[in-house]
Parts: structure tokens; C-alpha cells; sequence
């Protein structure tokens, strides 16, 4: 059997026309929704979950096009925008009975996240975005040689076809690689847990596509449009990110303090999996923004 949240309630929610999302959910107390990244499901969230649902109801989905949530077919611009994503977690957690919210989301997640914090302000009480830069600030700082380490953003910013047909031919390889490399504790991401993650990934591949296509299109004109407007992010922010700009050669503090004016920026020891490898310290930061 695929690993679960242990004393964590699972549920599928209808959140749109012909979309659920499978979402784990335990504790009481104000409510923290928690977002996962690529090529993971909710499942990276275990250790962070349980710290948190002592005094929280923590709510763990899996996105849209991800893990045991479903997965509708790409059928234009908006299917898997960030925008349509992030509304599909307003009304999750609408549907479970919270108008407002804490949100934190890794990596894709993040960017759902910071979609939801923009588009739905009211609801996003305090903001957590972990080792990611907003879409638009992503393309403007990948450059050069040293943008091969996002070679998968470029191969899936392909028109449809060719990037599902070449990821879906080795998809244990390509998926693996991420949690390989982005690693620096690999024992983080235990057998059991790997191959949930990759048996997730394998029968996902188009929509996990139509995912990152959408971060080279529609969600780049959405970000634009905000920043044109001057709409930043209203809620206290807290960004835990990997020393990236030393090596991509930006100033990660400066490009998120452009969007979140009460932001709390830091640069962390661990790999990009950093809720499992240092979940401590996630749980420590999550808990010092809900005090904000």
C-alpha cells in the first residue's frame, strides 16, 4: 500500500467542475493549508504535518494534476494556471469550513501559493514560499550556462506532444533525477516514500506538463499584469530559499521584497527537499509566521 499521513483523515472535495482533490487533514485550530512541490505529492509534508497539526487543523492536498487528485485534460490557457490551481485551494478549504487561511507551498506548490495570496487576499492570512521565485522573476534570472540546471522548465514549456512522449518513454529516470540531485540528504526521502512519488509521477506525466507549460505562458502574462498594477502581496510573508542567486547571480531578497512588503527571507543549509530534510526548521519557520 502507498504511504499515508499517519492520524490524518483523508478526503476527496469536489473543488471545480468535474475536479476533486484528494487532501489529508488532522488537528484543530486555526487552519494551515500545505502545498507540495515537483515531482512529489502531499506525502512531503509528513513530518511538518504532524508537528503542526498539534495546535493547527493542517490540510495537506495533493494539487490539481497531481498524486490521487484528478487530473483533467489540458483544454486550454487556463486548465492548469496558477490562478485556477490557487482556486482550486480557496475552495478546498471553503468546502472543509475556512473562509481564511495560512498557506505554505514548496516549490510548484509555492507558486500556487503566491498565485493565491495576489488573487485572493481576503482569504490568505499569512504566506510561506519555499525555494522558489514568483514565474516572471524565474524567467528574467535564468540565463546562460547556468540556467541548464532548469532544463526541464524549457523541455516542458514545449508545445504539446513531444515533452510528454519523451518524459513518459523513461519516466522513473526523469523524475528520479530531481529527487537525486536536489538532494543533500537522500535518506530524507526513504524507499517507501521514493517510489510513492515516482508511482505518482508515471501515470501524471501530461498533466504534470501542461503544469509547468502553463509557468512559460499564461501564468507569466498573469504576474506581469501584477506587477504592471503594483499589486503586491498583502499578508506577512515568510520565502526559505536555497543560496540560488549566488549562483544564478540575482538578489533573491530584493526580487521577493518587490511583491511582499512585510517579507521574512531565509537562506537555508538544506537541499531543495527542505520540509524532509530539515523538517524542524521548516515547522520552526511556519510556526514564527503564524505569529506575524
Amino acid at each position: 500500500m502507498a504511504p499515508v499521513l499517519p492520524g490524518f483523515d483523508y478526503l476527496r472535495v469536489p473543488v471545480a467542475d468535474g475536479v476533486s482533490l484528494n487532501a489529508a487533514v488532522a488537528g484543530s485550530g486555526s487552519p494551515v493549508v500545505l502545498l507540495h512541490g515537483f515531482p512529489q505529492t502531499h506525502l512531503m509534508w509528513r513530518h511538518v504535518a504532524a508537528d503542526l497539526a498539534a495546535d493547527h487543523t493542517v490540510i495537506c492536498p495533493d494539487l490539481r494534476g497531481y498524486g490521487a487528485s484528478d487530473k483533467p485534460a489540458d483544454a486550454g490557457r487556463e486548465t492548469y494556471s496558477k490562478r485556477t490551481m490557487a482556486a482550486d485551494i480557496v475552495a478546498l478549504a471553503r468546502a472543509l469550513g475556512h473562509e481564511r487561511f495560512a498557506l505554505a507551498g514548496h516549490d510548484r506548490g509555492a507558486l500556487v501559493a503566491f498565485r493565491a495570496g495576489l488573487d485572493h487576499p481576503a482569504a490568505i492570512s499569512h504566506l510561506a514560499c519555499l525555494d522558489v521565485l514568483p514565474t516572471l522573476d524565474m524567467w528574467e534570472v535564468m540565463h546562460g550556462a547556468g540556467a541548464a540546471v532548469g532544463f526541464h522548465l524549457y523541455l516542458m514549456a514545449q508545445p504539446p506532444g513531444l515533452p510528454e512522449r519523451m518524459i513518459g518513454a523513461s519516466a522513473d529516470a526523469f523524475f528520479g533525477h530531481f529527487l537525486d540531485v536536489w538532494t543533500v540528504d537522500r535518506g530524507a526521502i526513504p524507499a517507501d516514500v521514493r517510489a510513492a512519488y515516482l508511482d505518482a509521477c508515471r501515470t501524471a506525466v501530461p498533466s504534470i506538463v501542461a503544469d509547468y507549460r502553463a509557468s512559460a505562458g499564461i501564468d507569466v502574462d498573469h504576474d506581469r499584469a501584477d506587477r504592471e498594477a503594483g499589486n503586491r502581496l498583502r499578508m506577512p510573508v515568510t520565502v526559505l530559499q536555497q543560496d540560488w542567486g549566488a549562483a544564478l547571480g540575482y538578489d533573491a531578497v530584493a526580487l521577493w521584497g518587490a511583491w511582499a512588503p512585510d517579507l521574512v527571507h531565509t537562506t537555508v543549509k538544506s537541499g531543495h527537499f527542505m520540509a524532509e530534510e530539515d523538517p524542524a526548521g521548516v515547522a520552526g519557520a511556519l510556526r514564527a509566521l503564524l505569529t506575524r
